[in-house]
């Protein structure tokens, strides 16, 4: 049986897949988020949000769960959500192609 981390890993590149995103282009970023996420689930029971986390630790019912409600506006506007986990295609282009 999958342990919660490879659980929201499936479950957050569906969520990206589904909407014509792409996880963070660093890895080591994707996979804290994905990790402190898996974490609360496992803690509360929710795939609560670490980056808008307003208690510690997490209480079940009362934090953000992710995707939070304001993500695709995030990134509508920024080409990444509040915890750089979900990026537009084009911004993560962006982010890891060298400055001229």
């Amino acid at each position: 049986m999958p342990d919660a981390y490879e659980v929201n890993q499936q479950r957050v590149e569906d969520i990206a897949r589904q909407h014509g995103l792409v996880l963070s282009p660093f890895p080591l970023k994707a996979r804290m988020v994905i990790r402190s996420m898996a974490q609360n689930c496992d803690a509360v029971g929710e795939w609560v949000c670490p980056c808008k986390q307003q208690n510690q630790p997490p209480v079940k019912g009362k934090e953000k769960t992710c995707p939070c409600p304001e993500w695709l506006d995030e990134i509508a506007c920024d080409g990444y959500c509040g915890c750089k986990l979900f990026f537009s295609p084009a911004k993560a282009q962006q982010m890891i192609a060298p400055a001229e």
